[in-house]
């Protein structure tokens, strides 16, 4: 039987979609401040390399082509998320086309991506996990098509896809295995296999990975150091069940109702039995992220085309205003989360509010300015003949790129993660501004209070309450004290 042609692309409608969802990021761009992570991927875009302990090189290179363009414009530095996020969306009512959903079913799951939780917030910021997430998206679509419309030659792309993916997180290494699996395992796809394309494919993102890998075992693979660390923090059985709480919340907790009938919908549809693998990838990918102790955005890709299905399936049931309906409960029930991720609130409402107990991570984009000012008036108080021997230590890679980022006069080092390997300071540098430690007589000599760290917003973020100290030097001798300041954490 001749398979039916496939829907149009919903160009007006997911075309609106995306207008308003750019609109909302546009709005929100330069609210608040630039996250500790941003700071850091900007100080890492200075000092490119094929790789970094915590990450590959894609996120840090955006972050160099953005300060080169517009040095501290938060605008530009954000822009490639705002564009990674429109084409999630895009990807996502493209996955609904890909099932049989007509302008309806496009729409609404084009809406209901784009209004979700962790669309806004990756959007909003420039991240990782934002290039990530489109990448497991781009590739499961591909692959869908590859499978659906019997094209193995897709796999190609898949694989180009995959490579660009591998350079910006490892994570798409577990999406490739679980495709694969997932292939196997669905005894109408397994044919493909039997052809040379998903192997070139494979092959394809092996050779774009290369120089990342080189870069991991030239320095002994710190990433699988760092994975430890997140699994002894993440895991247990306590740090498995957030991981499947957030994968529940982070669309919104309704709409994961929507994309769990998608899951279900694909293994049940018979028409829909072509890509069957990709519901098959979710789950295991779920299993390995559960065995490993990640982190549950890491599924963030994978749950996209679970969105579409559900979303196309409840348009191939019910009627134009029900969907309407339908439509508005979705978004209401991800808009109400919004402030806890993004800044939609004046910053004294958002830091005085419930919010940061839902998710604190927003904290960190508040009081660098103040942070920066404290710092530098510390500097200024030291003798004329100190000030132009004196760096700055700190204790997170935040802290340290913050002061990059809004610029001092004196080089700035921390231990933490890739600022490791950008120390340490030359010997008999000192006095040094140590920031944000305990008791920096461990590592230090004469050191005392200078300043308490604060912002006006009163926001309590991991900077509040600090001290800034002044020390003299060392213990030793940098050379001697460095390894103990390095630490390799998320």
């Amino acid at each position: 039987m001749q398979r039916a042609a496939p829907a149009k692309f919903a160009l007006w409608e997911v075309g609106a979609v995306l207008a308003g969802l750019a609109l909302l990021l546009l709005i929100m761009v330069n609210r608040y401040g630039p996250h500790r992570d941003e700071l850091y991927f900007v100080s890492a875009g200075q000092r490119l390399a094929w790789g970094y302990p915590d990450q590959p090189t894609f996120t840090p290179l955006l972050a160099r082509i953005a300060t080169e363009l517009a040095p501290h414009d938060l605008l530009v530095l954000r822009l490639p998320s705002v564009i990674a996020a429109l084409l999630l969306v895009v990807c996502a009512a493209a996955f609904a086309r890909l099932l049989g959903g007509g302008r309806a079913a496009q729409l609404l799951t084009a809406g209901t991506v784009a209004v979700s939780v962790i669309t806004v917030t990756l959007g909003h910021r420039l991240s990782t996990a934002t290039f990530d997430t489109l990448a497991w998206a781009a590739v499961l679509l591909v692959v869908g098509h590859a499978l659906r419309d019997d094209r193995p030659q897709l796999w190609l792309l898949a694989g180009l896809l995959a490579g660009i993916g591998l350079n910006n997180k490892t994570a798409v290494a577990f999406l490739l295995f679980a495709i694969f699996l997932g292939v196997l395992l669905v005894p109408g796809c397994r044919a493909q296999l039997r052809t040379a394309y998903p192997w070139l494919g494979g092959l394809i993102a092996m050779l774009w990975w290369l120089p990342n890998l080189g870069w991991q075992l030239r320095h002994g693979f710190p990433v699988l150091a760092l994975g430890a660390d997140i699994a002894a923090e993440y895991g247990g059985i306590t740090g498995r069940l957030a991981l499947l709480g957030q994968a529940l919340a982070m669309f919104s907790p309704v709409i994961a109702i929507v994309w769990l009938y998608g899951l279900v919908q694909l293994f049940r549809a018979p028409e829909w039995a072509k890509v069957r693998p990709i519901g098959v990838a979710f789950l295991l990918a779920t299993a390995v992220f559960l065995i490993t102790a990640g982190k549950g955005y890491y599924l963030a890709g994978a749950v996209v085309p679970l969105v579409a299905a559900g979303c196309t399936a409840l348009a191939a049931r019910w009627s134009v205003r029900r969907l309407f309906a339908v439509g508005v409960v979705l978004v209401v029930s991800a808009a109400v989360a919004w402030p806890a991720f993004v800044p939609v609130l004046p910053v004294r409402t958002y830091a005085a509010s419930f919010y940061p107990a839902l998710d604190s991570d927003q904290l960190e984009t508040i009081g660098w300015p103040e942070y920066v000012g404290l710092v530098r008036a510390t500097l200024d108080s030291l003798p004329a003949d100190q000030r132009s021997t004196a760096v700055v230590f700190t204790r997170n890679y935040g802290e340290a790129g913050a002061l990059e980022w809004y610029g001092l006069d004196r080089p700035v080092f921390s231990g933490h993660n890739a600022f490791a390997d950008w120390g340490p300071p030359p010997e008999g540098a000192g006095p040094v501004i140590v920031i944000g430690a305990e008791d920096p007589a461990t590592n230090f000599t004469a050191c005392r209070t200078a300043a308490m760290i604060n912002n006006a917003a009163g926001a309590d973020n991991e900077e509040r309450g600090r001290q800034i100290w002044i020390c003299a030097d060392p213990q030793g001798g940098w050379a001697q004290q460095w390894p103990r300041l390095v630490h390799l954490d998320a």
